[in-house]
């Protein structure tokens, strides 16, 4: 049995298939596994590496009440990506079709940072490290 970080996201989405296609491209997060609803296409649990984290997701089950953010809905959590070649990273992000919330700048705390928002209302950062804040200048 594979072992689990301390600490899980957990998301809910609207399309858990679609939704694992777009981490994949955008993140090149990858499948550690997917289970489904017995005799059917929906998603009960789906866990994805994205380096040495994991996110698992699955589709709305609003019988139980476990449902998607809404449409619209400015949710109070952004999950963050801490990389190596963040310029690159992001405009994969881009090109995987993430909205842009916040264009990647140099920041004064030492990161060139950045922030997404995918199609299932989830905010994403992503950073690398440029320069050490107590030490020497970022911008």
């Amino acid at each position: 049995m594979e072992s689990r970080p301390t600490l899980t996201a957990y998301i809910v989405v609207s399309d858990a298939k679609a939704a694992i296609e777009l981490y994949k491209q955008a993140f090149g997060a990858t499948e550690r596994s997917v289970m489904f609803v017995p005799g059917t296409e929906k998603v009960m649990n789906a866990q994805l590496n994205l380096g040495d984290s994991l996110l698992m997701l699955n589709d709305e089950f609003p019988e139980h009440g476990v449902v998607a953010p809404a449409p619209g809905v400015v949710l109070p959590v952004t999950f963050h990506l801490q990389v190596e070649d963040v310029d690159t990273k992001f405009a994969q992000a881009v090109a995987a079709g993430l909205e842009v919330v916040m264009p990647l700048e140099d920041q004064f705390w030492g990161d060139r940072y950045g922030q997404l928002k995918d199609r299932f209302g989830y905010r994403w950062s992503m950073a690398s490290t440029i320069a050490d804040p107590l030490t020497e200048p970022a911008i």
